[in-house]
């Protein structure tokens, strides 16, 4: 009886690691990267950890790939293994390769973008800027892979602990990012410390949310917790006390109102590559978890929580829409924009139907092709103290540099969802998933806020083409070749994805379906 008893307590959980590899392969490369770090020369470190970061990357995506089609729960159940998972792997995948192309672009200028971290505690300014020009803060590039590995992990969790993991294993690699610009390093390290703050406070509510989900359900796995919302009917307060508390943790991570709060300050201090990075993976990583938690956990609670989450909604696309026309910094004015979008994603969301799912899915992926393109034009407007972000600086660019500005219009006009722009496309589906679940108010208010948030979007367009450069203009700084093909790709995703969407519209349809 004593060795059986043993046997059971010492038995390993079946892992399937075909179906983790994704996962496995980002975790394997980052500490690779790290090992790069503390053995390989300086000189050597750059090329190095830009290959290996971007092999790992692809190898994590053809990963993906030889895994679609699959539905399971491995792990002991920690990890599911389904469409939205795999769709939501793949696309954290695809844009953080395009955001890595930014960040490897700024590190190949002379000093780099980034502060080493030996910069960042030396004693003197002569040694800050010695150790600046030494190294080139290449230890951003593990920090990046184990990032983009947590993201992954944390859309395939499926108990909550796991996902808390996750959140904390993608979270910590971006403080340290937001706080290693090469310019403007106390806004940067502000910018860090605001982000940590928020941190906490998500993994604070998300924690107790846990608890008291336990003890309801008396499991954190979501199939666990689903087959008890009905069957216990005692304590319901806990059941929603505890949702709502592992709700505020996931609304502090995808920016939503009113948990946005310092949101604008890290877009605007932390170096604009990473920024593009926060914009596009993080918002798909806390989306994911968002929809898994929603559609697979809570199910049956949609009636209880979908108000609530709809005010929510609402108030963010209020928010985002009404500061961002009293914006007067373009990295600030793009933030408040990702938290309008954000609200637009939730309205998918709150449809709870194959349909509401799949328009979520795309919109992640659409706007994030695009918010990557206008991060990576930000980069390129500068002058000798770095990037010019104050919107009157903008003025007259147009004259300046036609290419870009053209580009950077065509990217505000799908960010306001005109035709023929993934941005209408993307909120045409949302809304449509919206009014066939009977949520018709949330497509008013999505409909009067995209009206309100075009105003802030066009006076860019009208400072860049119809305003005189003055002396102050900027000139646009010739793009590398990494910058002109994240830009280029980011544009050309924005273009196809309102021209021809059908083909990612039917992937989106195939992947809606979670497994238990």
């Amino acid at each position: 009886m004593t060795t059986d008893i043993a046997a059971e307590t010492l038995k390993l959980p079946s892992l399937d690691y075909a179906a983790l590899a994704p996962m496995l392969i980002l975790f394997g490369v980052g500490c690779v990267g790290v090992l790069v770090e503390a053995i390989a020369p300086k000189k050597a470190r750059f090329p190095v950890q830009l290959v290996l970061a971007v092999l790992g990357i692809a190898a994590s995506l053809t990963a993906i790939v030889l895994a679609a089609g699959t539905e399971k729960v491995t792990a002991a159940g920690a990890v599911a293994v389904d469409g939205p998972g795999l769709f939501l792997q793949g696309s954290i995948a695809v844009l953080g390769l395009v955001a890595l192309l930014l960040i490897s672009e700024r590190s190949l200028e002379r000093g780099g973008a980034f502060v080493a971290q030996a910069a960042v505690t030396a004693n003197s300014e002569a040694d800050r800027d010695q150790a600046t020009r030494g190294s080139g803060a290449t230890e951003v590039y593990p920090l990046i892979i184990f990032s983009l590995g947590g993201m992954m992990l944390f859309a395939a969790a499926n108990d909550l602990l796991t996902m808390f993991v996750a959140l904390e294993v993608f979270s910590l690699p971006l403080y340290l990012l937001c706080a290693m610009a090469r310019r403007r390093r106390l806004l940067s390290q502000e910018a860090a410390l605001k982000y940590f703050l928020l941190g906490a406070f998500a993994s604070a509510f998300f924690l107790f949310g846990i608890a008291l989900v336990y003890g309801y359900a008396g499991r954190v796995d979501f199939a666990g917790i689903h087959a008890a919302v009905l069957d216990s009917p005692n304590d319901i307060a806990l059941l929603y006390i505890g949702l709502a508390m592992v709700a505020i943790g996931l609304l502090f991570k995808a920016a939503l109102a009113p948990f946005h709060v310092w949101t604008p300050d890290v877009y605007q201090g932390a170096p604009t590559p990473v920024t593009a990075l926060m914009a596009a993976c993080t918002k798909v990583a806390a989306f994911g978890g968002l929809l898994r938690v929603l559609y697979v956990a809570f199910e049956r609670s949609q009636w209880d929580y979908r108000p609530v989450l709809g005010a929510i909604a609402v108030l963010t696309m209020l928010v985002g829409a009404v500061l961002a026309v009293t914006q007067t910094d373009i990295k600030r004015l793009l933030a408040y924009s990702s938290i309008a979008n954000a609200g637009y994603v939730l309205v998918g969301v709150l449809a709870i139907s194959k349909a509401g799912l799949a328009s979520s899915l795309f919109y992640l992926v659409a706007y994030g092709f695009s918010v990557l393109a206008a991060f990576g034009i930000v980069t390129l407007v500068r002058d000798a103290d770095g990037e010019a972000t104050h919107l009157s600086r903008w003025a007259g660019l147009g004259r300046r540099s036609p290419l870009y500005a053209t580009l950077f219009t065509f990217l505000l006009l799908a960010f306001a969802g005109i035709p023929l722009t993934s941005g209408f496309t993307a909120k045409f589906g949302v809304f449509a998933a919206a009014i066939e679940a009977d949520q018709t108010w949330l497509v008013i208010a999505g409909v009067i806020t995209s009206a309100i948030i075009a105003f802030p979007y066009l006076r860019v367009v009208v400072m860049m083409w119809l305003s005189e450069p003055g002396e102050s203009t900027p000139a646009v700084s010739l793009p590398g070749a990494l910058t002109a093909a994240a830009v280029t790709i980011g544009a050309a995703a924005t273009l196809l994805l309102g021209i021809v969407p059908q083909p990612l519209l039917d992937m989106t349809e195939n992947a809606a379906h979670f497994v238990r």
